[in-house]
């Protein structure tokens, strides 16, 4: 990979990479969808495990923000 020095000005100087050409913000495009992938696939295969999850992290919270908003603490 070829390296050349650019100059920015008042002697700063940095390094640009010559024949290397990427378009900016496709990885994190890919790993957006990636992770959005996985998901479909566990909400797919979890459904039922996901389903009680979600309802035991649901009804925690709530019974914990009752608690807070009433003013009782442990």
């Amino acid at each position: 990979m070829k390296k050349r020095v650019q100059k920015i000005g008042n002697g700063i100087r940095r390094v640009v990479q010559l024949g290397c050409r990427q378009e900016p913000g496709i990885d994190g495009i890919l790993v957006t969808v990636g992770l959005c992938v996985i998901a479909l696939l566990l909400c797919v295969v979890m459904k039922d495990s996901l389903k009680v999850f979600i309802e035991t992290i649901v009804g925690a919270m709530t019974t914990e923000a009752q608690k807070i908003l009433t003013g009782v603490t442990p």
